[in-house]
């Protein structure tokens, strides 16, 4: 199983940042260009909370796939994780964590997972699913940060 841990400070209150990292239309908005996703079952817009489930559709490394997570954990405004119901991989938990500090929010994402097909998927772990997935998150949580200031500066 692979662990990768990602962290960005963000200059917007704690709850913006969770409500923002939350809801279906952002996330899809913040990864359109590099993956095509988009939800196409369970909660399909707006902000996704305890016990609800969503499924994804998008190309990661030039393959097709769906994705349903389900929000298994929930503690506004402080945390919330999703867990891979059915998709490619064996397992995935992915752990969204904000913290508040110096009036800014520190937004911590654990994304643990496991890829299918024994000795092979153990070599992809290890040889481009943790570099592709910690870029994914880079990029995601790095959009995420320029739509909460940008809010915040148009108040």
């Amino acid at each position: 199983m692979i662990k990768v841990t990602t962290q960005i400070e963000i200059d917007a209150p704690i709850q913006l940042c969770f409500d923002l990292a939350r809801d279906i239309e952002i996330h899809t908005r913040t990864v359109w260009k590099h993956t095509r996703e988009r939800a196409i079952h369970g909660v399909t817009s707006g902000p996704i909370g305890e016990g609800e489930t969503v499924t994804f559709e998008a190309t990661h490394l030039g393959v097709r796939q769906r994705l349903t997570s389900k929000i298994t954990a929930y503690e506004e405004p402080t945390l919330f994780v999703d867990e891979m119901q059915k998709g490619a991989f064996k397992r995935l938990r992915h752990t969204h964590d904000f913290q508040e500090r110096d009036g800014k929010t520190v937004m911590t994402d654990v994304l643990e997972f496991e890829a299918p097909l024994g000795p092979l998927g153990f070599l992809a772990e290890r040889l481009v699913l943790k570099w592709y997935m910690r870029r994914f998150l880079e990029h995601r949580n790095l959009e995420l940060k320029k739509l909460a200031e940008e809010m915040v500066q148009r108040q």
